[in-house]
């Protein structure tokens, strides 16, 4: 124990170097300790060089960054093939919209159309009931006036019988219309 705390205690009292430089003392440097490095070095290192290092950092990026650009270009890809489809289902969309634009405005030019028929059928009706109602108040209206020219004429007919027949007239109309009334019956037997 005494051996380790001395090499403690004698680590306290080297003197610090004052200075980074080379030393050109050959017994000093100790040349076996540093052929031993070297031949170590030289034995274990040889894949491992700079350029060597250098050349597989280089190779690992190159490859990530193609992997990158791949992943780039299949998402990119995927994003026309997308795209495209998205573009077929807007035309689709678009020309069913139009079909049923197209179809919205003939099927309002058709009813309109039918609306325009019916009325035009309506009116003819209306024109024709008119028409009809004229007809019948005029045929009621002559009739009427018949009635009444054919009234006034009996009456004046008879008002003239009455103030012309006397007896002996009335009896002789009598006894032809009786003559007449027997002639007929005897046809008619």
């Amino acid at each position: 124990m005494k051996n380790v705390t001395d090499s403690f205690v004698s680590l306290g009292y080297w003197p610090f170097a004052g200075s980074f430089g080379f030393n050109t003392d050959i017994l000093a440097t100790n040349p076996i300790n540093l052929t031993v490095v070297l031949g170590v070095l030289i034995f274990f290192g040889k894949g491992v060089c700079a350029s060597c290092l250098l050349s597989d950092l280089l190779d690992n990026r190159k490859q990530k960054i193609l992997n990158t650009i791949r992943n780039s270009e299949e998402l990119r890809e995927g994003a026309i093939e997308q795209l495209e489809k998205a573009r077929t289902r807007l035309r689709k969309v678009e020309m069913e919209a139009d079909e049923f634009r197209v179809n919205g405005y003939s099927e309002i030019e058709r009813e309109k159309l039918n609306l325009i028929n019916s009325t035009y059928k309506t009116l003819e009706q209306l024109e024709n009931y008119k028409n009809e109602t004229i007809h019948f108040e005029q045929q009621s209206a002559i009739n009427e006036v018949r009635q009444q020219v054919f009234q006034q004429a009996l009456e004046g007919a008879l008002g003239t019988l009455t103030s012309c027949l006397n007896n002996e007239l009335h009896l002789r109309t009598i006894s032809a219309n009786i003559g007449m009334f027997g002639a007929m019956k005897e046809i008619i037997d």
